[in-house]
């Protein structure tokens, strides 16, 4: 499970910036000026070349515009800007499109849940758009179509839906604090990820197989051995009509795997091979069950024919007494032949996961020089606190980097009683924010946490005399964040890294400018120099800034938005210089030196507030337009 959703109230918000938004793949070069893919490119790179918000003009932001959705619930999405028009899915799979240079809506989209009980809460985290129309997977497991010009549903086809068994608080022994409080999800179906558009097809995958019960008490989680979750899916469908064409199964038959005592990268995992090959003779996986969410949008290869992503936990999550064997492939990144769904390699970070270490985020596509030869690779920052680097062409692992956050008692199985505390914890390391790579310098950014959790295993006498295994986390003292470069050219070394007063979700944005973009903790959304990570520039937000920035350029006029987000509500707002806000509110944490060049522009920025959702914008004076969007994250 990702653990993110549970930041939500960790966390105060998360903010929207609009800045230099261009397409960075030749694929996507006419789109130079828009957000047009999630990741902005097929690669999911989210590094943007545009340049009139660089590291003189950075301080000079200001408020322009705000939009407010009405929408009570978390809000994670990142806009998609196209054709002059922004579109951005907002809490329980609504969509709205708005004008990016004021804000105003020109239609909404209200989706209605063939469902009654979400699994794993209302956070959508975009939509794709293509061919006129505008795609969002939905919290009841179903991908709808909409007309980009009116928001009338073109069609709607059911992705997967759920109808096993889940976790309950009755399960619980009845002594555990757990059992006495409500729980905001357990495992079901969903989809929270963005799904993404190539070569005529819609890729989408599902979320909620392996979630676990989750009591409404911090970033508590609890897994319960026993058949839970479908396995997990991702699916391709016909971007025109809406048929399917492919589904791949996370997991299946063989997921036993070679019952690795070891990761692949050669880290202990603890385990009781011997006892876990005796069980699996007597215990084979059902078809009903197995795990492997998909919690972040996947990249394309186009070369190769390659779409690669993550996959979450096994299910159960943690309970492990039900599911010998390595589990595959959960908690492992994949590549498919996106033309037919076929397997191409995986590599599994976390054979046998017992700590929700799932493959969260979006990978990156990179090329490197590695022994002297440049490779095509794939980048992933993993939960566990480390960077991987793929050859893409084949899965094999080119090298792990410095770990980018603290690690201890990593892979120690749960313990009865007191339990064991061990970082990084069940949220990560890398949760489900997206990185950013700067090609030029060769540095991958990485919004992270560090948040050690407490996994205790747990017995429970049921009324036949039997005992049912179960274990839980709960949250520690310590909570912080770091972002991070990494550099991909050097091994993995980390090349600067800076420490935040609260933990890093919603990710992160580069540009040409020489400037990062990230939420920087206590509210703070700010700007770093892309070399060394000296802040350049900062805002104070009311809430914390929670989601990835984007930037793009429309009308001559550069935009950088930001989002916020509090406890049930976003929402957009915007000023212009002059209207109560002065320049200096906008660069109170600038640490000084000239400012120069022409005025810059700010564009929406995103808010969690217990009112409805927002957008605000803000921005200087007419430059050519550059978007940054950074929305607030909370939720799976």
């Amino acid at each position: 499970m990702e653990a993110a959703h549970k930041l939500r109230r960790a966390a105060l918000g998360s903010a929207l910036w609009t800045l230099t938004a261009a397409v960075t793949s030749q694929a996507m070069a006419q789109t130079r000026d828009g957000w047009p893919l999630h990741g902005l490119d097929l690669g999911g790179r989210r590094y943007s070349p545009l340049t009139a918000i660089d590291t003189a003009t950075v301080a000079r932001l200001e408020p322009l515009w705000t939009y407010r959705s009405g929408v009570t619930a978390t809000f994670q999405a990142t806009p998609i800007v196209t054709d002059s028009t922004m579109y951005v899915s907002l809490p329980f799979s609504g969509v709205a499109a708005l004008d990016p240079r004021t804000g105003r809506e020109l239609w909404r989209y209200t989706h209605e849940s063939r469902s009654t009980k979400l699994c794993c809460g209302p956070a959508n985290r975009g939509v794709a758009v293509a061919g006129g129309k505008v795609y969002v997977g939905t919290v009841d497991g179903r991908l709808v179509a909409l007309d980009a010009a009116t928001g009338a549903v073109v069609w709607d086809v059911t992705v997967a839906e759920y109808r096993g068994t889940t976790e309950a608080r009755s399960q619980l022994r009845a002594d555990d604090p757990l059992a006495q409080v409500s729980a905001t999800g357990s495992t079901g179906v969903g989809i929270s990820a963005a799904p993404l558009v190539y070569d005529g097809r819609i890729f989408v995958g599902i979320a909620g197989v392996g979630y676990g019960l989750h009591p409404d008490q911090g970033l508590a989680v609890v897994g319960v051995a026993g058949q839970y979750g479908r396995p997990g899916l991702m699916a391709a469908f016909d971007a025109r009509t809406g048929r399917a064409l492919w589904r791949f199964d996370v997991t299946g038959p063989g997921w036993e795997g070679s019952f690795r005592a070891v990761t692949p990268d050669g880290v202990p995992l603890g385990r009781e091979v011997g006892r876990e090959r005796a069980e699996a003779a007597s215990t084979p996986m059902r078809g009903n069950s197995g795990g492997g969410s998909i919690y972040a949008t996947p990249v394309v290869d186009p070369e190769r024919h390659l779409l690669i992503f993550g996959t979450g936990n096994p299910s159960p999550q943690m309970a492990d007494a039900s599911r010998p064997g390595d589990n595959l492939h959960t908690s492992s990144l994949v590549a498919l032949d996106l033309r037919t769904g076929k397997l191409v390699w995986h590599y599994q970070q976390v054979p046998h996961d017992r700590w929700g270490y799932d493959a969260a985020s979006s990978p990156v596509l990179v090329d490197v020089t590695h022994a002297g030869k440049r490779v095509p690779a794939v980048a992933h920052a993993g939960k566990t606190g480390w960077v991987y680097l793929h050859d893409r062409r084949n899965g094999r692992l080119l090298f792990k980097s410095e770990a980018f956050v603290p690690q201890r008692n990593l892979f120690t199985p749960p313990r009865p009683g007191e339990g064991v505390v061990i970082a990084p914890g069940i949220a990560g390391g890398a949760n489900w924010s997206p990185s950013a790579f700067d090609p030029g310098r060769s540095l991958l950014y990485v919004g992270a946490l560090h948040l050690p959790t407490r996994y205790i295993a747990h017995e429970a006498r049921r009324p036949d005399g039997s005992v049912l295994q179960y274990a839980s986390t709960q949250n520690t003292e310590e909570a912080w964040g770091t972002l991070t470069a990494v550099d991909l050219a050097a091994a993995g070394r980390l090349r600067w890294q800076v420490r935040t007063d609260e933990p890093l979700i919603g990710g992160v944005l580069a540009t040409a400018g020489g400037l990062v973009f990230s939420g920087a903790g206590k509210g703070v959304f700010a700007a770093f120099d892309a070399g060394s990570g000296r802040r350049l520039w900062a805002y104070q937000c009311d809430a914390g800034v929670n989601a990835p920035p984007v930037t793009y350029a429309v009308g001559g006029r550069q935009y950088a938005g930001r989002g916020r987000r509090r406890e049930r509500v976003v929402r957009i707002q915007a000023r212009r210089h002059g209207d109560g806000v002065r320049p200096a509110d906008w660069r109170s944490h600038d640490p000084g030196g000239t400012i120069g060049g022409t005025r810059t522009a700010v564009r929406p920025h995103f808010e969690w507030v217990d009112e409805p959702a927002e957008i605000y914008v803000q921005g200087m004076g007419p430059v050519s337009t550059d978007y940054v969007d950074s929305l607030p994250k909370a939720g799976r």
